[in-house]
């Protein structure tokens, strides 16, 4: 009986103590978010474009979580014109800001963040890595990647021809880990074959773009003769494809693309749908996530080089229904 008690109180003290710990751990933890603040900072938010529902929300999650920790937004747009974005950040250094939220882009704004840097400006930046930057917040692209290509393969039992609009494989580095992870897993399945030449898709109008370049890609395989459309970086063209499949009588053939917004997750909803796979990002907490860490910055805290916001698949009908309601854009039925 005494042995039993000494033991009784031997592992209830450590408890006692690992609950203590943890509450004090959460309640710091709530202080220190409490401390956040932006105020009296004047935050430049530099966004490529506004156009495009995720360049929208994470330009908009970043202004919102700005005025949310009392800090001053200076936004600039470009217009979804890379060298008009990269000028935009002149426009930030000479309005004295004390941070910049750089949404995207391309090597153009490297020279101004070089401007910002010996103006001792820090920057911080939204899909878009440089060494110049203090943080890159970002989607896991990595597991964007990845987990796609395992959605496309087994929507055609592992087997058969796919076909791939991939533009910005080599100009953009998030374009290049999803399409690269992509045609990595794709390795594994031997009786996959990717149709030469890629097809590359525009931004601009990219969905009629898409619906078209797809009509002459049905017109040169008939039907039995190509399995698949993945579009490598984006979803916007794929619904152009989706549109070119139902004009060509193909639906038969499988689409997989990447981002997952509310235009496109309501198109893979539909009752039988070609539009079978897709991984959600969360655009508008990217920007927000940026911001805040931002303030954490201002806090003295040290940021690690990159912070991942999660991603959600999306593999069927089902599934794009569930995600559309979790994300709150409304509920499909």
């Amino acid at each position: 009986m005494k042995l039993q008690k000494i033991r009784s109180s031997r592992t209830q003290m450590p408890l006692a103590l690992v609950v203590l710990g943890a509450a004090t751990a959460l309640l710091s933890a709530s202080a220190n978010a409490a401390e956040l603040s932006l105020k009296g900072k004047r935050i430049g938010v530099a966004v490529v474009g506004t156009q495009h529902f995720w360049d929208r929300e994470a330009f908009n999650g970043a202004v919102d979580k700005v005025k949310q920790l009392g800090g001053t937004v200076v936004p600039v747009d470009g217009g979804r014109d890379n060298q008009v974005h990269a000028d935009n950040h002149d426009v930030l250094l000479a309005n004295k800001v004390d941070a910049v939220i750089s949404i995207l882009g391309d090597g153009a704004v490297e020279s101004k963040f070089q401007a910002l840097k010996k103006a001792n400006i820090p920057i911080f930046t939204v899909d878009h890595l440089s060494p110049l930057a203090i943080n890159n917040t970002t989607s896991d692209n990595y597991y964007m990647g990845t987990t796609i290509a395992r959605f496309q393969a087994d929507s055609i039992g592992g087997k058969g021809k796919v076909a791939v609009f991939n533009a910005f494989e080599g100009a953009l580095r998030i374009c290049g880990i999803r399409v690269g992870l992509w045609k990595y897993v794709l390795q594994d399945y031997p009786n996959i074959t990717v149709l030469k030449p890629e097809l590359a898709e525009e931004f601009a109008n990219s969905p009629e773009d898409a619906r078209k370049k797809t009509l002459d890609l049905l017109s040169k395989h008939p039907k039995g003769s190509i399995d698949a459309i993945h579009v490598g970086c984006w979803d916007q063209p794929a619904i152009g494809v989706v549109q070119a499949l139902k004009e060509a009588h193909r639906t038969e053939i499988k689409v997989t693309a990447l981002d997952a917004g509310p235009d496109t997750l309501k198109i893979m909803a539909e009752p039988g749908s070609p539009f079978v796979g897709n991984v959600a990002q969360q655009p508008r907490k990217i920007g927000s996530t940026a911001a805040n860490n931002v303030a954490r910055y201002f806090a003295g805290e040290t940021l690690l080089p990159q912070t991942f916001v999660d991603v959600i698949p999306v593999n069927g009908a089902e599934q794009a229904k569930a995600v559309y309601k979790q994300l709150g854009y409304g509920i499909l039925k």
